[in-house]
């Protein structure tokens, strides 16, 4: 099979952190040899795509903020699109909040204002945010979203918790899931890769650590998927998945194996 495209993960698939991990360097030249349109796909709501050319370049990686798409893309082309005169209350990093507004969109502070709650990974996360998100949800039509579902995201000093963890908090003392989370595997989030990457399914990989987001965008969107065991997904995750990964690697360097 001769592949034209090659969606890549960024966080456990190509660095841990600020740091490379072994063997993606050596991974993305052979997928540059290849001739592979590549599209770095990211469920990290907090960074825009510049922010993130940055960081890999930090790591020693020459990327361009046009191959990168994130959590924080997703999210705000979603809302701009479904609800663009909604008043958003965050749950969230400020970038987060600093995007939706430079798109145009009106965030509040007042939680009883709120006609839609995005809830995103937020590292000052208290007792006091939650009862705020409770009250944002006093009404049952204000819609709740969620930018990502990632449980735990890999860091440097170790798995830290993710979007997921906000958003199954909230959930728990508002009693209803959200109406939406978008992020890797989302249907959003694969219009946004199909349109970007512009190369057909059957000619693209899909590369990442995570099964549950990685691995089944990929397969629902009919590309070939490899797990590379750099990230988050150990054996005992793979034996208990629904989702199937194509290839199992080692890590992005074994990427030739494929092609």
């Amino acid at each position: 099979m001769t592949y034209r495209g090659v969606v890549l993960d960024v966080d456990g698939t190509v660095v841990r952190g600020d740091d490379p991990i072994p063997g993606a360097a050596e991974g993305l030249d052979r997928l540059e040899s290849a001739g592979c349109r590549r599209l770095f796909v990211s469920n990290n709501p907090t960074k825009r795509p510049p922010a993130y050319a940055d960081r890999l370049g930090r790591a020693g990686f020459d990327v361009d903020a046009e191959e990168i798409v994130t959590a924080g893309t997703v999210t705000t082309t979603y809302l701009a699109d479904r609800h663009p005169d909604d008043a958003f209350f965050v749950v969230g990093e400020p970038a987060l909040v600093e995007q939706l507004v430079d798109a145009g969109l009106t965030v509040v502070t007042d939680e009883r204002r709120a006609d839609t709650v995005v809830l995103s990974i937020d590292r000052s996360f208290d007792y006091d945010r939650l009862c705020a998100a409770l009250r944002a949800c006093d009404h049952r039509d204000v819609t709740l979203v969620g930018t990502d579902p990632d449980m735990v995201i890999p860091a440097a000093e170790g798995d830290v918790p993710g979007s997921g963890a906000i958003i199954n908090a909230v959930a728990g003392v508002v009693g209803r899931d959200p109406d939406v989370v978008l992020g890797k595997p989302s249907d959003p989030a694969l219009r946004i890769v199909r349109d970007r990457l512009d190369v057909p399914p059957a000619a693209c990989l899909v590369v990442g650590d995570r099964l549950d987001t990685d691995i089944a965008l990929g397969e629902r969107a009919g590309m070939t998927t490899a797990l590379v065991r750099t990230g988050v997904t150990d054996d005992d995750d793979l034996a208990r998945s629904d989702v199937t990964p194509d290839y199992v690697l080692d890590s992005l360097a074994d990427v030739d194996r494929i092609l």
